[in-house]
């Protein structure tokens, strides 16, 4: 049997072996003490799965900087994962940012994810601190001037909403690689061909770095819609059918959640993709029922 292993048209979901898969996850820090023990949960639950790194976001404004800050220590202090720190210039000077990579390179952080970050007032939009990083690719730069550290940036395969064209976005990520960062990791998308155009756009551009897809899996639709509209991600029409009538039953989300996300994952990796990084939104379940679809075991 022929199978057609061109880019978004691969075998289909299980056919055969995806061979060696790289992946990573993203948490966030917890507010309570409930939601403590729900991220250490999917910790112990994912750690086994053996992912390259975790990250752990940061909120608007730095928000969420001490219990960022709290999360990635007892990852380093109680598990053998690499943690990834997320770190933003927004509302903060230069100072107070390298003190921060200073303490992290200390405590024995070797990845940051560098982010320009959200405007902790949407309406009033993003303004430089007067005496900060005036951009993701100014703090990239600054970063690698403190140490040497594994460095990932963010990348927009339907662009970033503030973006006026295109090539302005991939000209900005382009500075953001020439700055030094090693990785681009997209924000979730749904529609792996323009995945598969923006990765020959970046490529064109000279841009020669891993550039690894985001994977968003859903359950609830009505948050995805908010989160898409947030971020200028398209929703797919079939998406929303796909869990039309699914209010009330839980698990039918999960397992069209599952299925949907393992079957973009194998579009994506009969295309060439070998990593993937999940946004797992402190849920361990669905992202653990992914990666053993795509084969990916327990090293235990």
């Amino acid at each position: 049997m022929n199978l057609n292993l061109s880019r978004g048209h691969g075998p289909s979901l299980f056919a055969e072996s995806l061979g060696d898969i790289a992946i990573s996850f993203e948490f966030f820090p917890p507010k309570t003490e409930q939601m403590e023990e729900t991220l250490w949960r999917s910790v112990e639950r994912l750690a086994p799965l053996s992912p390259r790194f975790v990250s752990v976001t940061y909120g608007a404004g730095g928000t969420t900087r001490e219990r960022t800050h709290s999360t990635i220590k007892r990852i380093l202090d109680e598990t053998d994962l690499t943690p990834a720190a997320h770190l933003t210039c927004v509302g903060a000077s230069k100072d107070e940012v390298d003190r921060i990579v200073e303490e992290y390179r200390d405590m024995g952080v070797r990845h940051i994810v560098a982010l320009r970050g959200d405007a902790a007032d949407p309406i009033k939009g993003y303004t430089p601190h007067p005496d900060g990083y005036e951009n993701a690719a100014a703090l990239v730069d600054g970063i690698r001037q403190i140490g040497d550290f594994d460095i990932s940036v963010a990348a927009y395969p339907e662009q970033h909403p503030e973006s006026g064209s295109l090539a302005a976005d991939l000209d900005n990520l382009k500075r953001k690689i020439d700055a030094g960062a090693t990785r681009a990791i997209t924000q979730f998308f749904f529609d792996t061909d323009q995945y598969f155009r923006f990765l020959d756009h970046a490529r064109s551009f000279g841009i020669d770095v891993p550039i690894v897809p985001g994977i968003l899996p859903v359950t609830n639709y009505k948050q995805l819609t908010s989160f898409a509209g947030a971020c200028g991600t398209k929703v797919p029409d079939w998406m929303g059918k796909m869990f039309e009538g699914l209010d009330g039953e839980p698990q039918t989300r999960q397992l069209v959640a599952a299925s949907v996300a393992s079957e973009m994952c194998r579009k994506l990796a009969a295309g060439g993709v070998n990593e993937f990084h999940f946004y797992t939104l402190n849920r361990a379940d669905l992202s653990f029922a992914i990666c053993h679809m795509l084969g990916i075991r327990p090293n235990n």
